[in-house]
């Protein structure tokens, strides 16, 4: 990998974005989805993050984060370790998951030829990491994440989307609690 898109400063805000290998459409599902907030909200409260938008969508998440303790590479690591791990099981388990063997193929696929891998893999190793060095860009990233699902023609307002962020800079309450910028 190269040195785009790397965590260079520690300290400061970035936008990540977390895809789904092969690009499949894991958060179709509202129980995948409640899982990634119920851990955004405990990483919140318990692990220094600065949560200041998020977006769900079917195959990937994007979240414009900053670490309380200077370690976001850290952070970034367990959160996709212990996600991907639970994520994982939470579908192999799932006896309402019609998608599982499918699912399953294409983990597996990706997980063959990566060398970081066992057999498996749920998230790319990429995270398309942007440093916010100035408000304008926090701006900027912040329309992106939340307009979204209006561009991949899900909702025609930002804040109709439940699983993102905008809710709350519209006034509405969101699903969980945000750190605004």
């Amino acid at each position: 990998m190269g040195n785009a898109f790397q965590i260079r400063d520690q300290e400061m805000p970035y936008f990540l974005t977390f895809q789904v290998v092969g690009w499949a459409d894991v958060f179709t599902r509202k129980r995948y989805r409640d899982f990634i907030l119920e851990n955004l909200a405990y990483c919140r409260k318990s692990k220094g993050l600065y949560l200041f938008g998020y977006v769900i969508m079917s195959n990937h998440i994007h979240l414009l984060v900053q670490q309380k303790d200077g370690r976001l590479s850290d952070w970034v690591r367990d959160f996709k370790k212990f996600t991907s791990k639970k994520l994982l099981k939470m579908i192999s388990e799932n006896p309402d998951e019609r998608r599982k063997e499918w699912l399953r193929m294409i983990f597996e696929y990706h997980g063959k030829y990566n060398k970081r891998n066992n057999d498996i893999q749920f998230w790319t190793h990429e995270n398309h990491a942007v440093e916010m060095y100035n408000v304008g860009m926090i701006e900027s990233r912040m329309k992106y994440i939340h307009e979204n699902p209006v561009r991949a023609a899900i909702v025609e307002n930002p804040e109709d989307y439940l699983y993102s962020s905008a809710r709350d800079y519209s006034g509405l309450k969101g699903l969980i609690e945000l750190d605004y910028w």
